[in-house]
């Protein structure tokens, strides 16, 4: 099957998608830009397809490097056959493949290696050939008995052949397919704690535990590698191993009354326990890791895609405050752009009622003198005691509904604030102060604010320091590129951060811009960028269109209507006269009532583009994220201690795993949702399909255990009594 086809048939596209898709990808167009200008090419493929299709078309065009270099490899060995050729282009898996080219890889040496070299694989050939009448096998092994070659006595020489055979029939990849198939549908993983201690501790679960390999979920794969790491458990899998042999001598030993079926039988035996079942153990756990790590990286970057498109708190200066017990709470006050006004350092915890009391009254200050409005507070150590305290300010001042706050993930602000980027971005500050900074623009843009921090760092999945740093850093930063082009970025604020993750530009191009716009003031059109240097023409053809120029030249500049589109919009608008101004909030309907079909047609442009300026010219300056729910701002704090069973509460997911998700319920503690009591009206395979990070969603409280700090809630609404 070819590349296309298979694409076609794991995708349900069609092949024309499928080759369109590949000649956008080999011209060095962005996913971004393919999903968004060249709907018409593709089909209006989304930006998962495309990135899930251009993943694969990677993997697959490695499986057929890795054909090519064994088929040159087989006929520089002078091995090759229009057989083994048949095999290697219908294997579908490098697995495959290597099974394939198993017996002619350059080995070390062997049992079987050193019985060759003493000569003994004419005996290896007769014994496996098994004819019905021939004379004894150790007559026939005495033939090649050698003291000076090593092989001293008949048995030696037998030993030596069926070393032979063993090897032979584990480079049999007919036989390893048979044997995975086996394993497939009826291994088990087993586990066991490695010592008392280790059977009461973390991995109590994985002591004497059991599990059918094929349905071991992927969260469960990561936590038994861990404790495998660490020590604390051991795990092997397990097999019938009379079945698994058995299922070998099907395949070599003759039912002909042969005598030496016998020796043939001790060889695939031993072919099983020496070499194919440690083999097997390892790729098998290897091919159970990949999945798990496939998967966990997958809902890695399943949350962090809600968690960077969550609503802005817009036009409001916020306070941040990084809470600490040795070095204080340090505090920062953004304006509604994110610039600093003012910073502290204060003591609400720890220091006694007179620094307290000094705390309140420097926060209290802090507020009235900048119009303070809303409030992110870090989650981390002395996160609970800091928002009591706050929750206090909030009471004494008596603010009503002019003040909010909300308690925001700290995850990655001490990496972002300890950063090269945060030093050039905020010298004059310590790094405890610019933490204070992320606090606050987190909470008025989540988007622009981390995008400066590391994917890893965020801290929204599962295991993440488990995984494979390469394809977890690729799958991230997809993520990151496709929100920061969704949302469009303001060219003339941007930072260089945000600007390096807008389709075709670089970090170093992203200087650039930012050094050009000091120098010679605001783009005015995004023409002008074709000035900045390293800004070449690919690369405007694949930006241009999501950078936006609020205020500029022309409305147009401040859409996504990419520019080699101009002369279409403006045909558009021409159509039902009007002029860009005129044609906020109507043009779309106006189009709609038309029929985009025959406007498209009218136009000569492709109906998905025309409609896509048509919704941009309705709406300039859009943010999707403006669509979504506001998150929710607290105005008191409750503790554990006050939750009680069936209460029912408000809150907001802040991480969706395998086995179900975290909410935050305003106690400091987030409760978990077990994946059995997200629905009571349908069955539920995954989280993601009931809940993403970010939504607000109402959960009741089913038990709190206060010395484990647990809280278990449910999305199942109790019987009323």
């Amino acid at each position: 099957m070819t590349i296309i086809e298979t694409l076609c048939k794991e995708f349900s596209i069609q092949p024309w998608q499928a080759e369109a898709v590949i000649a956008l990808l080999d011209e060095g167009a962005t996913l971004p830009f393919i999903a968004r200008y060249r709907k018409e090419q593709h089909g209006s493929l989304s930006d998962q397809q495309l990135r899930e299709i251009s993943e694969r078309l990677t993997a697959l065009r490695n499986i057929e490097t890795r054909r090519n270099e064994i088929s040159e490899s087989l006929k520089k060995l002078e091995v090759w056959t229009e057989e083994l050729q048949g095999a290697i282009d219908k294997a579908a898996t490098m697995a495959q493949l290597e099974d394939i080219y198993r017996p002619y890889r350059p080995k070390r040496r062997t049992r079987a290696s050193i019985a060759k070299e003493r000569g003994l694989e004419p005996l290896a050939n007769l014994l496996m050939m098994q004819p019905p009448k021939m004379a004894s096998p150790q007559e026939m092994a005495a033939k090649y008995v050698d003291e000076e070659k090593g092989v001293p006595t008949a048995d030696d020489a037998l030993q030596g052949a069926m070393d032979i055979i063993a090897e032979t029939v584990s480079d049999d990849a007919a036989v390893r397919a048979d044997l995975k198939a086996f394993y497939h549908s009826f291994c088990a993983v087993s586990t066991k704690a490695a010592s008392e201690e280790a059977a009461t501790g973390t991995y109590a679960m994985y002591n004497d535990h059991r599990e059918p390999l094929r349905a071991m979920p992927g969260h469960r794969v990561l936590a038994m590698n861990r404790g495998e790491k660490e020590g604390a458990i051991k795990v092997s899998l397990e097999v019938n191993e009379q079945t698994a042999q058995r299922l070998i001598r099907n395949r070599y030993v003759l039912q002909n009354g042969s005598t030496a079926s016998e020796y043939v039988a001790r060889a695939c035996d031993d072919a099983y326990t020496r070499l194919i079942a440690p083999s097997l153990d390892t790729e098998l756990r290897g091919e159970l890791t990949d999945r798990a790590q496939t998967a966990a990286i997958r809902v890695f970057a399943m949350n962090l895609k809600p968690l960077l498109m969550a609503p802005p708190v817009r036009g409001c200066v916020a306070i941040g405050l990084d809470p600490g017990y040795a070095h204080g709470c340090k505090v920062a006050v953004v304006d509604e752009t994110g610039r600093v006004l003012d910073t502290a350092v204060i003591y609400p915890v720890g220091r006694g009622a007179g620094a307290v009391q000094t705390a309140k009254d420097t926060v209290k200050r802090l507020i009235s003198r900048h119009g303070v409005s809303i409030a992110a507070i870090g989650n981390g150590t002395a996160g609970r005691e800091t928002e009591q305290f706050f929750v206090e300010v909030m009471r004494e001042m008596d603010l009503g509904d002019q003040l909010g706050y909300m308690v925001v993930s700290e995850a990655g602000a001490s990496v972002y604030s300890a950063s090269k980027l945060a030093a050039e971005e905020f010298p004059q500050f310590d790094t405890n102060l610019r933490s204070a900074v992320s606090i606050a623009r987190r909470l008025q843009d989540p988007l622009a604010e981390l995008v400066k921090i590391d994917p890893k760092a965020i801290g929204v999945g599962q295991y993440q320091h488990d995984l494979k740093p390469a394809e977890l850093d690729a799958a991230l930063d997809g993520v990151v590129e496709d929100c920061v082009n969704a949302v469009g970025v303001d060219v003339n604020t941007a930072s260089v951060s945000l600007l390096s993750h807008v389709a075709g530009i670089n970090a170093s191009v992203a200087k650039n811009i930012v050094a050009y716009r000091e120098e010679n003031g605001a783009f005015t059109s995004r023409a002008q960028l074709k000035k900045v240097p390293r800004l070449g023409p690919k690369a405007f053809e694949q930006c241009a269109g999501f950078l936006r120029i609020p205020g500029g030249k022309d409305i147009i500049e401040n859409t996504g209507v990419h520019p080699e589109s101009y002369a279409a919009a403006k045909a558009l608008l021409k159509r039902f006269d009007l002029t860009p101004a005129k044609a906020v909030g109507t043009l779309y309907q106006m189009a709609e009532e038309v029929g985009f079909a025959a406007l498209a047609a009218e136009l000569g442009v492709g109906e998905p583009t025309l409609r896509d300026i048509a919704a941009e010219l309705s709406k300039p300056g859009r943010d999707p994220r403006d669509e979504l729910p506001p998150p929710i701002l607290r105005s008191d704090v409750m503790d554990m201690k006050d939750l009680k069973p069936g209460m029912e509460l408000k809150g907001t997911v802040r991480n969706v795993t395998d086995f179900g998700a975290f909410v935050d319920i305003g106690v400091h503690q987030d409760g978990l949702v077990h994946i059995s009591q997200l629905s009571s009206g349908r069955r539920v395979n995954h989280p993601s399909e009931i809940v993403r990070v970010g939504d607000i969603v109402t959960v009741w409280v089913l038990e709190v255990d206060m010395q484990r700090k647990r809280i278990s809630l449910t999305m199942r609404r109790p019987a009323q009594k």
